[in-house]
């Protein structure tokens, strides 16, 4: 199942259409890989040369954007990979609403993405929700698949959609995170078993042995699509 959005409607989905280009937004560097590295390593192996357009709104400039190009080369594997990292300060997004914005306009007006990843809205962190709240009034009428981030604010919610991922696959992510995010490592929320144990959970969730999951508000189903 792929997914294609026409004028006026919002996240279509049709059966067996192609998935030829995504967005994938963060606003920090690793948050599109936490959230969301397994979803785009099996988008990227079942579309070959999908375009991926990703955008961070902080880190530019500095060693976290350079981890951040080589993680989303990495999971991004036989993409066409395009990575902007924007400079705004960390923990103050909400001061910075009109950069942020703009952000999202300019790179909206070089693509019309099939699939969207961003944050939850209801994420407890005030960069995160903030990104989230802005991604509607840019790409409005879009599939929008809002990734979650565990973390000590227990934020976590009730899912809504779910890619099931292999033993492999979520092995392959965490070795992924581990590789690329040096400046993470000494984190107490950055390790092996936080990020397959919440993989698990999703997993059970959805009959799989692992699974991402998202938040999902609007979606409109073509079953008429052919491909």
């Amino acid at each position: 199942m792929g997914a294609r959005t026409r004028d006026g409607e919002h996240g279509v989905i049709g059966l067996g259409t192609r998935i030829e280009r995504i967005v994938a937004l963060g606003a920090h560097c690793d948050d599109i890989a936490i959230g969301a590295g397994g979803t785009l390593l099996t988008l990227c192996a079942a579309n070959p040369g999908v375009r991926v357009d990703a955008l961070v709104l902080s880190g530019g400039g500095t060693e976290r954007e350079a981890e951040e190009r080589a993680a989303l080369a990495a999971f991004c594997p036989g993409a066409d990979v395009e990575v902007t990292v924007l400079k705004l300060p960390d923990g103050r997004f909400p001061a910075h609403w009109e950069e942020a914005k703009n952000g999202l306009e300019e790179l909206r007006r070089r693509t019309e993405p099939d699939l969207v990843l961003s944050p939850r809205t209801a994420d407890a962190h005030q960069d995160h929700r903030g990104l989230a709240t802005l991604v509607p009034t840019v790409f409005r009428t879009h599939l929008q698949l809002e990734y979650e981030i565990a973390k000590w604010d227990g934020d976590l919610g009730k899912p809504t959609a779910y890619v099931p991922l292999s033993t492999e696959l979520a092995e392959e992510k965490v070795r992924l995170l581990q590789e690329h995010y040096a400046s993470q490592r000494h984190r107490p929320w950055y390790d092996r078993e936080a990020f397959l144990g919440l993989a698990r959970i999703r997993g059970i969730e959805c009959g799989q042995r692992y699974a991402e999951a998202f938040d999902l508000k609007k979606l409109t189903l073509d079953l008429t699509s052919k491909g």
